[in-house]
């Protein structure tokens, strides 16, 4: 009670002070002014400290700009090939570039550094921004695959692909339509069936669980991995039918999946096509 007393006292200080000064400019003395801005000086220093001595920790956060980001992502690609570069010229005392981007995690050869450095690795995934709020990529399902552009999504677990005949599943006059599977024109489909419906934030899906293969970075082939193809996205409303993407890849951890299904990263590790941690 007693802080809260001194905190309204201060506030009360400030005002008086702000009046005098700007009610009373012609009548006040310039000593006056003087000091009805010390009081106000004084009494903002007093209300920060008793802010600043609250128990509370403060941060400041400054948000970097595109054109920062840009630059740095620019200088490491620089880097990156001259670094793959100088580890043809100098093999004994070569600097792996690519470790860090390869799912692998295998040495790379310099034609992979190289291709790490020019954005045109096999072995990664490029994943793409719009508006800071949706960030995609493409994977493949199926034999042959059928490629899919779909949400990195580390607050689910599960992989969806809309399926042929789905309903609310976007317009081929909105971003050229959603890509959908066809499971009859692949040789590696094996039917689940399993009811399928999660709830996101801004909405459900609806469909059923399949079984096939989930190809990454071109040539990562999962096998047997569970699914849902999707036969119903109205959950996901305008969002979802103006959204730069056909489907979700939950990175989220296995006991989040729905349907017992074994996340896309889990049966990879599993199956020893990407390096474990």
């Amino acid at each position: 009670q007693h802080d809260g007393n001194k905190k309204v006292t201060r506030k009360v200080a400030i005002i008086l002070s702000l009046y005098l000064i700007t009610n009373n400019k012609e009548q006040t003395s310039t000593t006056t002014m003087k000091y009805s801005l010390f009081a106000v000086l004084s009494a903002l220093s007093s209300f920060t400290t008793a802010q600043e001595d609250d128990g509370l920790i403060r941060m400041k956060v400054m948000k970097r700009s595109n054109h920062e980001m840009v630059a740095q992502h620019l200088e490491r690609e620089n880097k990156a090939l001259l670094m793959a570069l100088d580890a043809k010229n100098n093999p004994a005392d070569i600097t792996l570039v690519a470790s860090s981007a390869s799912l692998r995690g295998a040495q790379p050869s310099f034609e992979e550094q190289l291709a790490v450095a020019q954005g045109k690795s096999t072995e990664s995934v490029t994943i793409k921004d719009y508006s800071n709020a949706q960030y995609y990529g493409v994977l493949e399902v199926g034999s042959p695959p059928q490629s899919f552009t779909v949400i990195f999504d580390t607050g689910s677990s599960n992989l969806w692909v809309p399926q042929i005949n789905c309903k609310n599943c976007g317009y081929w006059f909105m971003n050229g339509g959603k890509h959908k599977f066809d499971h009859s024109k692949s040789t590696t489909y094996v039917v689940d069936g399993t009811d399928f419906h999660i709830q996101y934030g801004s909405g459900d899906v609806k469909g059923s669980f399949s079984v096939d293969d989930v190809t990454l970075a071109q040539d990562i082939v999962i096998k047997g991995q569970k699914f849902a193809e999707v036969s119903d996205a109205g959950g996901l409303g305008m969002g979802y039918t103006l959204g730069k993407f056909d489907g979700i890849m939950g990175l989220g951890f296995e006991g989040l999946s729905l349907g017992n299904a074994e996340t896309v990263f889990k049966n990879a590790m599993d199956q020893g096509m990407v390096k474990e941690g």
